[in-house]
């Protein structure tokens, strides 16, 4: 059985106008451990071709990326459909269920009738993703992350990785 990678990468994340989305630049840098779908398909399948101090501009497709629109995650409810205590706004977000991996809703309407219209699609689903990468890092998976299936950054001895 291979030993799974591991690449810390900066990144600036921009839309297709080239406003940025996200950005590690002047941060820690991002952890991740190939193959297990800590990031997007594009990113996943791009990194294990870079070495340490490469630097790339990649633009990933929304079937590569967060996917595209699915007409039937967005809907339509009535309020009654909610908590009466619950302060709904738009924007907010919230998970039909405790289970993990639950899907997450964004309000994105109130209309004047209490209709409440929904939205299942990641926010960035449908859109081109346009990334700076640069690899700080890239080694083999140590045992620890192996067990526990994921990447640790540079703190995760030191108390800084949580479980």
């Amino acid at each position: 059985m291979a030993i799974p990678t591991v690449v810390a990468f900066h990144y600036t994340l921009k839309d297709k106008d080239g406003n940025e989305i996200d950005s590690s630049a002047g941060g820690t840098p991002l952890y991740v451990m190939l193959g297990k779908g800590h990031i997007v398909k594009g990113l996943d399948e791009l990194l294990p071709t870079l070495d340490k101090g490469d630097k790339k501009n990649v633009v990933i497709q929304p079937e590569d990326g967060y996917g595209v629109v699915d007409e039937s995650l967005r809907m339509k409810v009535p309020r009654s459909q909610f908590p009466p205590e619950a302060e709904l706004k738009v924007k907010m977000q919230f998970q039909t269920s405790p289970e993990p991996g639950a899907p997450v809703f964004t309000i994105m309407h109130i209309d004047e009738e209490e209709m409440i219209y929904l939205d299942g699609n990641h926010p960035l689903a449908g859109h081109e993703l346009h990334f700076d990468i640069e690899v700080v890092e890239k080694r083999p998976a140590e045992m620890e992350e192996i067990a526990h299936g994921h990447a640790h950054g540079p703190n995760a001895h030191g108390g800084g990785h949580n479980h």
